[in-house]
């Protein structure tokens, strides 16, 4: 929950909140609101598109920022590449510092699968113990040899809660017109959805970033996002298969952005 300036609006209580899955009201059963350690995926585009107009070195500088804004022994990350393919840079480490000297490993290189990507980083985060866990994804938006369409990546991180962040490098000639409204060939065939619906339908959000003030701020606004989240649950419907929901707040001028639905089959949903 933001103010119009993007602030976290902290106090809230679970009257505050309203429920709605898939149009009938339903009740919160735990609330929590601490702010707490948080698991990141950070996920880095090292395709060869990387390579050109420097968005090899973009990319890492807005890793670092990240970086930097993690507490050695209160969050975890791993740092992950990927082209065609995902591997793992570096695993989980309570030692943030360690992903730094892992970056420069990464090398553009290969085609991009950006969605198969994102779909493969969120699945190790459902046995993380800090509840609040994201996949934070930086690449320049150009994604040529995906399998899964959008809504399929969305599907499974929203089975398992974790929201996707995107930060889209934007430097030189590729900062005219902003975020890519790209979708991969399997989404051509069937789907309109962008990189911006990807991160909405599972509670995350979209950046640009090139300047060394935007790099910045996105890294601040990610973190402090993610330590003051408010987790709700609350009962699973008995019908099996996806449930739409809605949050709303009781209060005046605020933004409230959550994950557009879950999968029944399990005793309760956990929302962030």
């Amino acid at each position: 929950v933001q103010d119009r300036r993007g602030r976290p609006v902290l106090g809230l209580l679970p009257s505050d909140f309203e429920l709605d899955v898939s149009g009938e009201p339903v009740q919160i059963v735990e609330f929590g609101s601490e702010a707490s350690g948080v698991s990141l995926a950070l996920l880095i585009d090292d395709s060869g598109s990387m390579s050109l107009a420097g968005r090899r070195d973009a990319a890492q500088e807005v890793a670092k920022q990240i970086v930097a804004w993690l507490e050695a022994g209160r969050d975890e990350v791993t740092l992950l590449g990927f082209d065609k393919r995902l591997r793992t840079v570096q695993p989980f480490t309570t030692q943030p510092s360690t992903v730094l000297a892992a970056l420069a490993e990464m090398k553009p290189y290969g085609l991009t699968s950006l969605y198969d990507a994102i779909a493969a980083a969120a699945r190790p985060l459902a046995v993380r113990t800090r509840p609040r866990r994201a996949v934070v994804v930086i690449t320049d938006g150009v994604d040529t040899a995906s399998v899964l369409t959008p809504p399929e990546v969305s599907r499974i991180a929203s089975e398992i809660d974790v929201p996707v962040y995107i930060v889209a490098v934007r430097v030189g000639v590729d900062r005219v017109g902003g975020m890519p409204d790209v979708v991969s060939p399997a989404a051509a065939a069937g789907s309109e959805a962008s990189l911006d619906d990807l991160a909405n339908w599972t509670g995350g959000a979209t950046f640009t970033a090139g300047t060394p003030a935007e790099t910045s701020l996105v890294a601040q606004r990610i973190l402090t996002e993610l330590r003051h989240q408010y987790l709700i649950a609350f009962e699973a419907s008995s019908r099996a298969g996806w449930h739409s929901l809605t949050v709303g707040v009781r209060k005046k001028n605020v933004v409230v952005r959550a994950r557009g639905g879950y999968i029944a089959g399990s005793d309760s949903g956990t929302l962030e």
